[in-house]
């Protein structure tokens, strides 16, 4: 499944050598790994050179640190790209301790512990805590150093140097993270699961919210590192009066609709002081009934002027999103020969596979982006779908887009390629925005399709971008759902109809979950009524908390959820505010579905997963190959896996990858795409390792934390070097 393109590959040389001597000179510094994402650029780039094609053969397991916390009720997970700063290592544990240790040894120094609630009746279980992807530093220079991360609503920053609280910020050290939302969104979900980037004196910061209807505004603010105080506020669904409130088809969209966050991290060109933040759809997500237009700034890169907020230039990847196609994550800048002359360039990789490149100064694509027709079709009550999508001719798409039946997996039992072919005929397919529907829609790559949180590396001296990627067919089937209660509802009638509205998005009609989310089937046996009430108001990594719901439709949830006979039979009475009438709405989606076989094998051939590598100054690819194998397919080679994470890549010409659901470490030849080392991680490594040096040794460190794909979960921090002469 390779393609070689060793002429393409020679032409990115020379491309290189024509320009390896105009390096820009506020260019971060490439040798360190001081914020995730490798450094200010986001390329996950390394200048060190120590380890490299030759000898990585003979790396070996340097240290392994035990950070602690595996959640004992559900599958946690470590996502966290680790920072080093002055020989010291900052992460997180799976319940987001925050820890610092000795870089070279794996020796700890501190841990913060954040507030945690324990669910009564539960085993143990860490609650109230959200993903975590990083930690950010900040350092006046004179012995002020902080870290910057949150757990739940609040923004927190903590002594670098002893993992206390920073008492004069915000409150004791904390900022809720609802403050500058407006006063409506003061009970709705909101945290971070991005760590935010610095500029100047001021942490800049998007947030993860809900994405049903009751869903915060996604809103970017800058904070005064040293106060916390809101310096400004960028309105991603704009205000009367501000441009792109026309966009929105209702007048009272701004007030009722949420979503539009950067929970995916920006990245800032500290030289011009512009902030490029991708953003993602509006809620809900896959329905947009309640606001009938293109929806800005939904699925845009906004470039923004750093220092005030103020909106420079912006480009649209969806028009109307309802496929929740949220760009994946933080783009990359880049400086590329392009006609003849040097740009400095963003790069943004999206889960439909594509990838844009534009000019950082004018907005301007490197390429040409084409506004192709699609079908506008659609059965839904008040739908209204835009008539065309961009889609950049160059690069070409790194996954399939489109699902048939030639693409059924031919490694399944006849019986079930037969079931999946009739299966996939039930279904609407074809294109990347067929219209959602009753009967159900492909969606593909799926909704963790394509390039996800993990982003690109890219080499800042060639121009080449090197990007994993999933292939999964995904089901986006909508489901009727009535709006308000019935005359003489009791809570076991009130509890199916709100959980069809608040919860069946996720855990699905039949409560068996799907995807990232888990079964509620036996739920009862390890919560009571209280213990649940306390879940859902808490929240917990992929879902946001309901605090905003009335006590009584929590215990009516409850009821159902729990086959609690008694509560079921008491009258319920409900109460619908103006604000609730508008969120209402007819449709939700059945769950969130992969296309499985009856066993829960891909329906789909592979690859599952891949990675290429493709030169930015041209577009072309230089090679492409599958990532990983499936273990559930022993005697088939290159099947490539679902994965999680990004990539790291080094002047050496190295490239370092977990990411994979077979729990490998790889390293590869990045000029060639030739595997030349991989090592069986204690647990799954879904995250994106980290390059740094201590006292003249280079080190590649990789959490791993496990949990998503049906892996086991772990704790573990594990690094990597060579033997000492």
């Amino acid at each position: 499944m390779k393609i070689s393109t060793s002429k393409l590959f020679l032409g990115s040389l020379f491309i290189a050598a024509t320009f390896a001597g105009c390096k820009d000179k506020t260019a971060p510094d490439y040798s360190t790994w001081g914020m995730a994402g490798g450094n200010s650029y986001m390329n996950k780039y390394s200048t060190l050179t120590q380890i490299d094609t030759d000898n990585v053969k003979d790396l070996q397991v340097a240290w392994t640190y035990h950070a602690g916390d595996v959640d004992t009720v559900a599958k946690s997970q470590i996502q966290c790209n680790s920072i080093i700063v002055n020989g010291v290592l900052y992460g997180t544990s799976p319940a987001l301790t925050l820890f610092a240790i000795d870089a070279a040894t794996g020796q700890q120094k501190w841990q913060y512990h954040p507030v945690v609630k324990i669910i009564e009746g539960s085993r143990a279980g860490h609650f109230n805590l959200n993903n975590n992807r990083g930690v950010t530093y900040w350092t006046d220079g004179n012995g002020d150093e902080r870290i910057f991360y949150s757990t739940g609503q609040y923004l927190q920053a903590i002594d670098a140097k002893t993992g206390k609280l920073v008492d004069e910020f915000g409150t004791h050290g904390k900022v809720d993270l609802h403050l500058g939302l407006g006063n409506d969104a003061s009970d709705l979900f909101v945290t971070e699961t991005t760590p935010g980037t610095v500029y100047k004196d001021m942490f800049i910061t998007g947030t993860r919210v809900a994405e049903s209807m009751d869903a915060a505004p996604g809103y970017v603010r800058a904070y005064d590192v040293h106060t916390g105080a809101i310096r400004w506020v960028f309105h991603t669904i704009p205000l009367p009066g501000e441009p792109g409130y026309e966009t929105w088809g209702s007048k009272d969209a701004y007030k009722l609709t949420g979503g539009v966050n950067n929970w995916m991290g920006m990245t800032i060109d500290q030289k011009r002081g512009i902030a490029y933040i991708p953003l993602g759809s509006a809620s809900m997500d896959f329905y947009g009934g309640k606001r009938p237009g293109n929806d800005l700034y939904s699925d845009c890169l906004v470039a923004v002027d750093a220092n005030t907020g103020k909106v420079l230039w912006h480009f649209q990847y969806v028009h109307h999103d309802v496929w929740d196609r949220d760009p994946s994550s933080a783009p990359v800048l880049v400086t590329l020969k392009h006609d003849g002359k040097m740009v400095d360039a963003v790069a943004q990789t999206t889960k439909q596979g594509f990838v844009f490149v534009f000019d950082r100064v004018t907005g301007k694509s490197l390429f040409p982006i084409n506004e192709v027709p699609v079908d506008t079709v659609t059965e839904l009550a008040g739908e209204k779908l835009s008539p065309t999508q961009p889609e950049p001719e160059l690069p070409k798409p790194y996954v399939r887009q489109s699902l048939t039946v030639k693409d059924i997996n031919p490694y399944l039992p006849d019986s079930s390629k037969s079931y999946m072919t009739s299966d996939l005929a039930s279904y609407h397919t074809g294109h990347l925005f067929t219209p959602q529907s009753k009967e159900g829609t492909i969606i593909f790559p799926g909704f963790d399709g394509g390039a996800e949180w993990g982003g690109p590396s890219v080499d800042p001296d060639k121009g080449i971008m090197y990007v994993n990627a999933s292939e999964m067919a995904w089901i986006l089937k909508m489901y009727d759902i009535k709006q308000n209660a019935t005359s003489k509802e009791n809570y076991l009638q009130a509890g199916v109809r709100l959980f069809q509205q608040n919860c069946m998005m996720c855990h699905g009609k039949d409560l068996k979950g799907g995807g990232n989310y888990p079964s509620l089937i036996n739920i009862n046996k390890k919560l009571n009524e209280s213990s649940f009430i306390t879940f859902i108001n808490a929240g917990r990594r992929m879902m946001p908390a309901f605090q905003h719901l009335p006590q009584e439709e929590k215990e009516a949830i409850a009821s159902f959820v729990l086959k609690l006979p008694d509560a079921q039979k008491k009258p319920f009475v409900e109460k619908v505010s103006a604000k609730q009438e508008f969120r209402n709405l007819p449709y939700t989606i059945s769950g969130y579905n992969k296309f499985l076989t009856k066993s829960g094998l891909p329906g789909i051939a592979p690859p599952w997963g891949s990675l290429s590598a493709i030169d930015l100054n041209t577009g072309q690819y230089l090679w492409r190959d599958t990532l990983g194998n499936d273990p559930r397919f022993p005697n088939v080679k290159n099947t490539g896996t679902e994965n999680y994470g990004g990539s790291a890549i080094t002047k050496s010409g190295l490239l370092f990858i977990a990411a994979t659901r077979d729990g490998m470490f790889r390293a590869f030849n990045r000029n060639t795409g030739k595997l030349l080392w991989q090592y069986k991680l204690p647990y799954a490594g879904f995250a994106t390792p980290s390059v740094y040096e201590v006292n003249g040794k280079e080190y590649v460190v990789i959490a791993c934390g496990g949990g998503k794909l049906d892996t086991k979960s772990g704790d573990v921090y594990l690094a990597f070097a060579l033997k000492d002469k």
